[in-house]
């Protein structure tokens, strides 16, 4: 079933007689796999669009990249930079809004400027009894009690389906900027970003590849003179010998970075990790101790690691993962894996049991049959 008003969702959810399977545009098959029927969710348009307030209300159901071509005819953008996860799961099908902040889908820019979560002022959503409500508003400063915004992006819609958004844009910057240098190990690298993310210049990306004898990434965006005078003084202090590469061409980079895009391609499994940026040298060491060989991508300093396995084992090297990623803390998701993988594991990070707890009582409270794709995030 297809629906493209908030009524005929509503109407949908509450006559359900059973699970059902919410879709968006269907490019990101991630989670448990669920049963039910397909509920497809093509609530589209723009409500309003206020470029001198930075501010956009739009459908849920909008693709993407009509939001992308809206803004940047107005030399705006998302802050937050969403991953295309089409690139790494080569899936099809067509990225919505509603589905990138129901995935809390936040690029490499997030440890400049926020979460996809951090962006959303408000929103419409039907709750799993059939219930339309709104949270939140459509300016910054908004009091209406629960923060219901935070707790419905990064849900999967398993709380709740969106219908309507409303997001704070951003001004494209004029340029940017891209400091590389190749040759440095992980742990070399991870301290390198340290020192840029701790600099006053404004890093707006800082990632390490490591693979192919490593690649360290440093992003600066601006106007062309304040970006040649932070670029500048980074070379000149503790950077020397770094190369720059400049617009389209330090854009490509990130978008790789991004789309996770060297990992794309192949059917291995695929794990992000989000752990303190300083522990990431010794957890991927701890992987390789344990026999479990791969690749890295490591944006935010550090601080999320997307690592590509090279095993065989049946649940994608799981107990693994976990097992180092316990001893320094963190969680880890996966991403890419066979659908009979993810149907025999926990896919998300496994919670406390007073998380747990919690966990189930929103789920009660907020879908108290259990229909908005159930299993999907293991409760």
């Amino acid at each position: 079933m297809t629906v493209t008003t908030e009524s005929a969702l509503a109407e949908a959810i509450a006559g359900a007689q059973g699970p059902l399977r919410v879709r968006g545009g269907g490019t990101r098959d991630i989670g448990r796999p669920t049963a039910g029927d397909l509920l497809k969710v093509a609530i589209t348009g723009v409500e309003l669009y206020e470029p001198a307030a930075l501010t956009l209300v739009v459908g849920a159901g909008t693709p993407l990249a009509e939001v992308t071509t809206l803004l940047a005819g107005e030399g705006q953008r998302l802050a937050f930079e969403p991953m295309d996860h089409r690139v790494l799961l080569g899936t099809e099908g067509v990225p919505t809004i509603g589905g990138v902040v129901a995935a809390n889908v936040s690029g490499p820019r997030r440890i400049q400027a926020g979460a996809a979560r951090d962006h959303a002022l408000g929103m419409r959503f039907v709750d799993g009894a059939g219930r339309v409500l709104k949270n939140g508003g459509r300016v910054m400063k908004n009091v209406t009690g629960y923060d219901l915004v935070k707790l419905l992006a990064g849900s999967w819609g398993t709380l709740g389906v969106i219908t309507e958004l409303s997001l704070k844009v951003q001004a494209v910057p004029e340029t940017e900027a891209t400091l590389i240098v190749r040759g440095l190990a992980l742990e070399q690298g991870v301290s390198a970003l340290a020192r840029a993310l701790g600099s006053p210049y404004d890093v707006t990306g800082a990632a390490h590849l490591g693979f192919d004898g490593g690649t360290t990434l440093v992003r600066i965006e601006g106007l062309q003179g304040m970006v040649d005078h932070r670029a500048g003084a980074l070379l000149e202090d503790g950077f020397a010998g770094w190369e720059r590469i400049d617009a389209a061409a330090s854009a490509a980079l990130w978008a790789d970075v991004r789309d996770v895009a060297p990992f794309a391609g192949s059917d291995r499994p695929v794990w992000r990790v989000s752990l303190k940026p300083t522990d990431a040298p010794g957890f991927a060491a701890a992987l390789e101790a344990a026999g479990l060989s791969h690749r890295g991508i490591f944006d935010w300093g550090g601080g999320l690691a997307w690592l590509e396995l090279e095993t065989t084992a049946q649940d994608a090297g799981a107990a693994t993962v976990r097992a180092a990623l316990a001893a320094v803390g963190g969680h880890a998701t996966l991403v890419r894996g066979a659908p009979e993988v993810r149907s025999s594991i926990d896919v998300f990070q496994p919670q406390s049991a007073p998380v747990t707890a919690l966990t189930r009582a929103l789920k009660q409270k907020f879908d108290p049959r259990g229909v908005l794709n159930p299993g999907l995030m293991g409760v």
